[in-house]
């Protein structure tokens, strides 16, 4: 099947933290990957990219699908819940109601949909085993949703990509360039597109390791300061994403080159 029009909705994952452009104008991502790929086989292939970082379930549903919708797309992929999982008074039935509604109403919007699992993060942060029962929730709402409502599931959770971090950025969360351009090859894999193998092959060389000092640096450079920003957010009544707009909030042919790499 060829895809026409192509939107993405969801989270900072979603928007392409932590790859930035050459001239660092704004996050490139899997996203960007993926419709310069599919660009290739229709010149009138358009793309809108409608993703804000630090956005919940609930609030993509709100805010995101209705433009979304007046897109019209062909093809929708979801990337969200990282923030429900980290948000305070976790509550697994409530997060699985976004779930269910954000998938739900992606499937009335576009005939083709795309949805995603969370990694585990336990193999690249100290304290990622204490979320672990959170992600596991949030997935396995995914995956039941997913399959009701008959989208198309990219698991990333048993992906051995998450065990190296150069997969992912300086804050051990956000995927680097290689691990956007190896879930951009998952992503056309389940779409049955053929793309450049390169991008699902393990790095070369063996997967870095942490050390007990790089834990302590990441601890006080990366965790630290979201910790503080997280706690302002609350005290004001903020959201994590206020003030961010979408990077392509229009429905535009895909002419950018610098996506390949």
């Amino acid at each position: 099947m060829g895809y026409r029009t192509f939107v993405t909705v969801g989270d900072s994952c979603a928007e392409g933290l932590d790859d930035p452009y050459p001239d660092r104008s704004q996050y490139r991502g899997w996203a960007d990957f993926v419709a310069n790929r599919l660009a290739e086989d229709d010149p009138g292939f358009r793309y809108a990219n409608l993703a804000v970082r630090g956005r919940r379930l609930d609030q993509i549903t709100a805010e995101q699908l209705p433009a979304a919708q007046r897109h019209e797309p062909d093809l929708i992929a979801l990337f969200g819940g990282g923030n429900d999982v980290m948000t305070r008074g976790w509550d697994a039935r409530t997060v699985a109601r976004r779930v269910d509604a954000a998938i739900r109403r992606c499937t009335q919007i576009a005939p083709a949909v795309v949805t995603f699992t969370l990694s585990d993060i336990a193999h690249r942060m100290p304290f990622g085993r204490r979320m672990r029962p959170r992600i596991t929730a949030l997935n396995d709402a995914i995956r039941e949703a997913s399959v009701s409502y008959g989208a198309t599931l990219v698991d990333l959770w048993p992906d051995q990509a998450a065990h190296d971090s150069r997969y992912f950025g300086a804050d051990r969360l956000h995927l680097s360039q290689a691990g956007h351009l190896r879930v951009a090859g998952h992503v056309l894999d389940r779409l049955g597109v053929p793309h450049d193998e390169g991008w699902l092959r393990p790095l070369p060389g063996l997967p870095s390791r942490s050390s007990r000092l790089a834990d302590l640096q990441w601890v006080w450079q990366e965790v630290l300061p979201v910790g503080v920003t997280r706690l302002r957010n609350q005290l004001t009544g903020r959201s994590p994403g206020d003030g961010f707009l979408p990077k392509r909030p229009d429905l535009l042919p895909v002419v950018f080159s610098e996506a390949q790499v």
